[in-house]
Formats: C-alpha cells, structure tokens, sequence
C-alpha cells in the first residue's frame, strides 16, 4: 500500500478473544472513523505491514499512522487514545514523564497472558454481549 492512509490503521490478532473485544469496543467509541481496525487474518493486514514480522504482529497490537509511522503496545494505546474522546484522560496519562514504560511492562505481561485473561474474564461471553459494529473502514480490501 503506497497510497496515502485515509485512516490510521490498527492491527490486532483477531484469534484472541481479549484482542477482539478491546476491538469492538473501540470500533464504538471511534466517533471520528479514523481507525480501520484490520486483523491479522485478513490478507490487507500483510500488505499494509510488510516489514513487521508476523510473531511481532501476534505478540503487541501495532497501529501504522495515515503518515506510515509504527506505533506498538502501550504506545499505540496511547496514539489511539489521544484520537478517541473518551479515551483521551488515558491518553494524556501516558504522556506523563515514566508512564509509557510501566505501561510497557504490563502490556507485555497482559499480552504473553491475554488467552489465559480471555478465560479468566470470560472474553468470548462478553464478545457477544457487545455487537460489532459493521464499518466501511474496516474493508481496506
């Protein structure tokens, strides 16, 4: 994908059930429609991440910017948190001086344990309580 972005797109490993709902829930509190939440299944996942090897991929979310930056974990939380209303305290609190690598820390603990966490808060029940949402943006393809 040479082309400009029209949005900034989140990569996220749609065989976690964990992964899944943080995406739901995000498609809904995306007022702006400026993500396009992609998963790995999807063969555009590939094409618009070339260089980022796919254990990489399934290992942290990543959102690549409409400008082509890469942003990984705790960093793409807060990248996408300053661009969603609600989530922009969560945000800014990432932005204090120390925060963003604490953060780091425990999303690497959450992501080596996030299937064992989906069975733990029961993801794949609370994925069907929250209806996906259907968007236009989500269809790079």
């Amino acid at each position: 994908m040479n082309a400009p972005l029209r949005q900034h797109i989140v990569l996220y490993d749609d065989q976690c059930p964990l992964c899944t709902f943080q995406m739901r829930l995000l498609s809904w509190l995306d007022w702006l429609n400026c993500l396009a939440l992609v998963p790995l299944s999807d063969p555009v996942a590939q094409e618009v991440a070339p260089s980022i090897e796919r254990e990489d991929l399934q290992s942290a979310i990543h959102c690549i910017t409409r400008s082509g930056q890469i942003h990984r974990g705790a960093r793409c939380i807060r990248f996408v948190g300053m661009r969603l209303p609600l989530l922009v305290p969560v945000a800014l609190f990432l932005w204090i001086p120390g925060i963003i690598q604490i953060a780091e820390v425990i999303y690497q603990w959450v992501s080596a344990n996030r299937l064992v966490l989906s069975r733990l808060f029961g993801c794949k029940g609370a994925c069907s309580i929250l209806p996906k949402r259907s968007r236009e943006q989500d269809k790079l393809a």
